[in-house]
């Protein structure tokens, strides 16, 4: 993924709908938006936190925005963004990370669910927020996300996410929810190729996928175009050891009646961890379009996780978005996305070796360090 020119804030989204009456137009809509995401990367996760940034940064904010009445109350921004439709909010976002970056051939997109966790309302009927989004693994940038309302609803999401991105030359990985065969469709409709989970929510498959292995080692791959790769890894004391097999041209014995576009090959991981003298093994399963490539096909797996430990995590830990009160209408689903932007404009600056959680505090203390980071939207 190559970076583009720098697009600023105001020309991806500034074409928000602002459904505010006439004369409780004190702010201009842009100017909440901008502060709100300033805000975000230095550390604020809710309302008055955004407030406070506000006044401490008003000079600084000044260089830039009109804020003809100052700036606005902590219940002004809750308001606002209670308001504005996610799905508006989530096109400018998707607008604007276009404008930014480009992807190139072979990125590793995956594909997964977030829940944030305090975001429902029961009082109100509100259910709990669950964020389906789309990762750049090599360049850790979010391209894109869904809100659904309920775990279950994710097999509904992923496809309405994978045909507003363009994945052409992509490889997309998923986990098992995902192993449907119209996300299968729209991946290849997308021009792009796919890694994905099987387990035995697909029985039939994940049983003769599973089959196929198990000859493949009983005869040694004979009669089968089979590859394999292996990794090992030493870290504190734990010993990992992945071996990979990949069997191509699976179509005829797998999906004889081609249900699963472009079903080209099957992988099977066989994890062997050693923690403190005890060994554990796990075996997972997956549908691939890739050809005979094993190490191609580790890289897809491996890089899935990315999504954990490189997104999920982060806006867990750095973010608190677990911790969050935000509820109220559409809020919580905008401040989700907020996020996204702020990790974006964090991972895109390489200036400093430091974790997001530092990043965002420096951003607070050095004025020069801000500017800095978030030339990218100014």
């Amino acid at each position: 993924m190559k970076l583009k020119p720098k697009h600023s804030i105001a020309e991806h989204f500034d074409d928000i709908e602002d459904i505010r009456i006439e004369r409780g137009k004190k702010h201009k809509l842009i100017d909440i938006i901008t502060i709100s995401i300033c805000a975000v990367v230095c550390g604020a996760d809710g309302w008055i936190d955004i407030e406070m940034y506000g006044i401490a940064r008003k000079k600084w904010l000044e260089k830039f925005l009109e804020l003809p009445n100052g700036i606005p109350s902590h219940d002004t921004f809750a308001r606002v963004f209670s308001q504005i439709n996610p799905d508006e909010f989530n096109k400018s976002f998707l607008s604007w990370i276009k404008g930014i970056s480009k992807i190139t051939a072979g990125e590793i997109i995956a594909f997964d669910g977030k829940q944030s966790r305090n975001s429902g309302d029961e009082k109100n009927g509100q259910g709990v927020i669950n964020t389906v989004s789309a990762w750049a693994a090599s360049n850790r940038l979010v391209l894109g996300q869904k809100k659904v309302e309920g775990k279950s609803n994710e097999i509904t999401a992923l496809p309405e996410l994978i045909q507003i991105l363009d994945l052409a030359g992509c490889i997309v990985t998923i986990d098992a929810m995902g192993c449907q065969r119209e996300i299968v469709k729209k991946i290849v409709e997308k021009d792009a190729d796919y890694v994905i989970a099987v387990k035995k929510n697909q029985p039939t498959l994940y049983k003769q996928v599973k089959q196929l292995f198990k000859q493949a080692i009983e005869t040694q791959g004979k009669d089968l175009n089979l590859s394999s790769f292996n990794s090992r890894e030493m870290n504190r004391g734990r010993e990992e050891i992945r071996n990979y097999l990949m069997i191509t041209d699976v179509a005829e014995q797998i999906d004889p009646l081609q249900k699963w576009k472009k079903l080209t090959s099957i992988g099977m991981v066989e994890s062997v961890r050693v923690v403190g003298g005890k060994t554990s093994v796990e075996t997972r399963y997956f549908i691939s379009s890739l050809e005979s490539d094993a190490q191609k096909l580790a890289e897809g797996i491996r890089s899935h996780w990315s999504i954990e430990n490189s997104l999920h995590w982060v806006l867990d830990v750095a973010f608190k978005e677990d911790d969050s009160r935000i509820r109220k209408d559409n809020a919580p689903a905008n401040f989700a996305i907020l996020r996204h932007i702020a990790v974006n404009i964090i991972s895109e600056n390489k200036s400093r070796k430091l974790s997001v959680r530092s990043k965002r505090f420096l951003a607070t203390l050095d004025e020069e360090y801000l500017t800095e980071l978030l030339e990218a939207i100014l």
